[in-house]
């Protein structure tokens, strides 16, 4: 899906949390066998915060919700939508989004979950620009939040080195300050679901005795195929941009991609012939938090003044399913 929309919706306020705990490689390098520096060329990952045991999917929401609201000067009694987006859900159901209207007291918010993996904050603002844009809604609440720690096997090496948890949130409302979303495409492809999968706890393979002792509730993934179709893919995103826009890369004032892999922002960059620096990386911080990722590093960016109002700013994401999506915006 393309479309060149310019729809008169813009991120009025963003917020974000990232639990205290702090999981080094130094620490990692006492649990699987790997070391500092295997995971630091590799990933370009140094730490990543851990959810506390008592703490869930919706407690990090909350948090960078009510920073998100507070910032967009938006009461919470105000609020006609909550998304919330995750692949760690406190539960099943009910929806996580219905844990978050209760605690900030959006009362009059309709409230549902959107499950796209790491490319989920960028399907949940599109879903709710639409709301805003067709009348449904006059304010929407985005989150995008992961409790990954509860899902990573700290036994597998490949993969217990690359995930952590935190939540980013954005407020988005019709357009006050001049922001706007210029362009998005959003895609999928089902053909290959074992690149990146969670193989027990649905209906394909509800939980047993044989499922856990397998091991087959934590994350599996194939991190060279990953690599290739990341790359590829996001490249293909970023050279249609000045096609399907007009836009020159020298206008872009920053990119922020989904924070995935180092290698793979640098590879991104270097085809499109942007320098490193034009691409917002913190996943030397915080790791690949999945629909997270997003949202938390675009809060650090504007917080950090690397973007201000009226600047145009890239979002790309790839993720499971295999999902992947683009937005040029005017913040």
């Amino acid at each position: 899906m393309k479309s060149l929309c310019k729809l008169p919706v813009e991120i009025a306020g963003l917020g974000s949390y990232l639990p205290e705990r702090v999981l080094t490689n130094k620490d990692l390098e006492r649990m699987v066998e790997t070391s500092d520096d295997w995971i630091t060329q590799r990933t370009g990952i140094r730490e990543r915060r851990i959810a506390a045991a008592d703490q869930a999917t919706s407690d990090m929401s909350i948090a960078a919700a009510r920073i998100a609201l507070e910032q967009a000067n938006v009461g919470a009694r105000d609020v006609d939508t909550i998304i919330v987006c995750t692949c760690t859900p406190d539960y099943s159901f009910p929806a996580t989004a219905c844990l978050v209207q209760a605690a900030i007291g959006a009362e009059n918010a309709f409230c549902y979950d959107m499950e796209a993996a790491c490319s989920g904050f960028l399907f949940g603002t599109v879903q709710g620009a639409s709301l805003i844009a067709s009348g449904i809604s006059r304010n929407v609440l985005v989150i995008g939040a992961e409790t990954l720690s509860r899902i990573t096997d700290y036994q597998d090496r490949r993969t217990c080195i690359l995930f952590g948890d935190g939540a980013g949130a954005a407020v988005l409302t019709r357009s006050r300050n001049g922001g706007e979303i210029i362009f998005c495409e959003l895609g999928a492809d089902g053909s290959r679901p074992d690149i990146v999968l969670l193989p027990a706890g649905g209906s394909r393979l509800p939980p047993s005795h044989a499922t856990v002792d397998e091991r087959q509730h934590y994350m599996k993934l194939q991190g060279q195929e990953v690599f290739k179709w990341a790359v590829s893919k996001l490249g293909e995103l970023v050279d249609r941009i000045p096609q399907e826009t007009g836009v020159s890369f020298n206008e872009i004032k920053l990119i922020i991609p989904h924070q995935s892999n180092e290698r793979i922002i640098r590879s991104v960059c270097e085809r499109a012939g942007l320098p490193p620096e034009k691409a917002h990386i913190n996943i030397d911080r915080v790791g690949n938090t999945s629909a997270a990722s997003i949202p938390i590093a675009m809060h650090e960016a504007a917080r950090d003044d690397e973007i201000q109002r009226g600047d145009l700013v890239l979002l790309l994401t790839f993720g499971s399913g295999i999902t992947w999506g683009s937005m040029l915006l005017r913040y």
